[in-house]
């Protein structure tokens, strides 16, 4: 029973104790770290933060600067676009308008050279009754005048 005992907490120790597994790759960590890679970090971060200064020293105001300057400019050339993008609609209403009115300007000129032809044609059957009319009356008057002068004769 004791070589049970013994082997049972051999294997707990081995299953549930991690701390030599841990504390090995705690070791492992600290030496590749330390040793071999020295304070190339602590390098490489204040590398990083001479960078960060100077690039709030000196490239920030330069750029506040440029875009304060441009900034203005751009602006304006932006309104210019966006006023231009809002006429493109009105342009396209106008000139689908304007196709409207020449259809309706064409239809209604048609409709006139109609109306004069027919007004023509109207005017020459007019002046033809008329002439008809004439040359009755004309015949009638010559026949009241003959007949007139016969009755004056006596």
């Amino acid at each position: 029973m004791d070589k049970i005992a013994h082997d049972v907490g051999d294997i707990q120790s081995r299953l549930l104790d991690h701390r030599p597994v841990l504390q090995g790759e705690i070791r492992y960590f600290v030496r590749e770290f330390e040793e071999k890679r020295g304070f190339r970090e602590c390098r490489l971060l204040e590398n990083l933060n001479k960078l960060v200064i100077e690039t709030n020293e000196q490239v920030l105001p330069r750029c506040t600067n440029n875009m304060q300057a441009n900034l203005p400019e751009a602006l304006s050339c932006l309104e210019a676009v966006t006023h231009r993008m809002q006429r493109i609609p009105e342009r396209e209403l106008d000139t689908q308008y304007s196709i409207v009115l020449q259809e309706g300007m064409e239809k209604h000129k048609a409709d006139w050279e109609d109306f004069v032809k027919q007004q023509s044609r109207l005017r020459e059957e007019v002046d033809e009754e008329h002439a008809k009319a004439v040359g009755r009356l004309s015949t009638q008057y010559s026949e009241i005048r003959k007949d007139h002068a016969k009755f004056s004769h006596f």
